[in-house]
């Protein structure tokens, strides 16, 4: 029995971080944008809310190109597994921070492989620890009127001005940012499709 066929593979998000990603799996692919309104949990665990949205996302494109492999994704940030959002405000963006500083906390990414015409539905929550070093308050509010932690799910990015408040992690550096490229790169191998995994997950 062969591999099942795809029109091609489309990332359903909007974010140039996961775009990146899968670009250096060597992925030929288009991004498109779920537009999925992100309704707050419903007391649910980060990894089931996290794994729910990526479903989700995947279902509201995969209605569309049916033909088409979807790829979705969702990205939680949680402390005693409580989820923290993207910021709404500067003043929230430091009370998230402050809750962060000198602790573990844990980051979970669900993914969801999704394909219409051949039944094919793969989801998975890949997770990750990130421990804040011992934060001033001036460090908080250099790194909040920097702006970048406004769109980003606990306020920070360690990918970017954010590195500097992380001390440790453990786990998937790429599944922090926003896609756990190796784990994905394991559903694609069972669906026949060639990645470049081996040299896109770099230690922080």
């Amino acid at each position: 029995m062969g591999f099942p066929v795809f029109s091609g593979i489309i990332l359903a998000s909007e974010s140039p971080r996961r775009r990146k990603l899968l670009e250096k799996m060597d992925i030929a692919f288009e991004a498109i944008p779920s537009e999925l309104v992100e309704m707050p949990p419903l007391g649910e665990r980060p990894n089931v809310y996290a794994s729910r949205m990526a479903l989700e996302k995947a279902l509201k494109v995969g209605q569309t190109y049916a033909d088409y492999l979807i790829v979705g994704a969702d990205t939680v940030v949680a402390v005693d597994a409580i989820i923290l959002g993207k910021p709404k405000s500067p003043d929230e963006a430091r009370l998230m921070l402050s809750r962060l500083s000198n602790r573990w906390h844990e980051v979970w990414t669900g993914i969801c492989v999704y394909n219409q015409t051949n039944n094919i539905q793969i989801v998975q929550a890949v997770y990750s620890s990130v421990r804040f070093r011992n934060l001033s308050l001036q460090d908080i509010d250099e790194y909040v009127k920097s702006g970048e932690p406004m769109d980003k799910a606990g306020a920070y990015a360690i990918q970017g001005r954010g590195k500097v408040l992380v001390k440790e992690i453990k786990g998937s550096y790429h599944n922090i940012i926003g896609l756990p490229t190796l784990e994905l790169g394991k559903i694609f191998q069972q669906l026949g499709i060639s990645t470049n995994t081996g040299s896109v997950e770099t230690a922080y």
